[in-house]
């Protein structure tokens, strides 16, 4: 199979967002004074604004991953769509399933996130450093 590598990371970090929120849910857990994993039902987008607006959130995910799609033969950003699917995917189960994104990792200084978040941020900035490394 053709992208059989992909799929497989993708499958993974799904699995283990999902899993991770799974584990998470109804949790409070002090690790230090600055993090903690916190159950938070987020039924926003980022920071937890647009509460409410769960339908809409999961259009713009669809779009978003079909955006994606369309331009996935472009192997040198590839790797960086594996993480932003992922994540889009992690959080488009939630929002389906649960009606509301699961939250947990609790920074303090940041409003609380998931690992599926954390994908997305890692995959655009894969992007964002392939791009620049190409106009440099």
């Amino acid at each position: 199979m053709k992208h059989a590598k992909n799929i497989l990371l993708i499958l993974f970090l799904v699995a283990l967002d999902q899993v991770s929120k799974f584990y998470f849910i109804s949790k409070n857990i002090k690790i230090f004074e600055y993090f903690s994993l916190n159950f938070v039902a987020n039924t926003g987008a980022l920071f937890g604004f647009f509460k409410g607006y769960n339908f809409i959130f999961i259009f713009l995910s669809l779009i978003v991953i079909a955006l994606i799609l369309c331009n996935y033969k472009d192997k040198k950003l590839r790797f960086g769509f594996n993480f932003i699917l992922a994540g889009a995917f992690g959080n488009l189960i939630d929002r389906i399933f649960r009606g509301y994104v699961v939250d947990f990792i609790n920074l303090k200084i940041w409003p609380v996130f998931n690992l599926a978040d954390g994908f997305v941020t890692v995959g655009v900035l894969i992007l964002v450093y392939i791009i620049l490394k190409e106009k440099g």
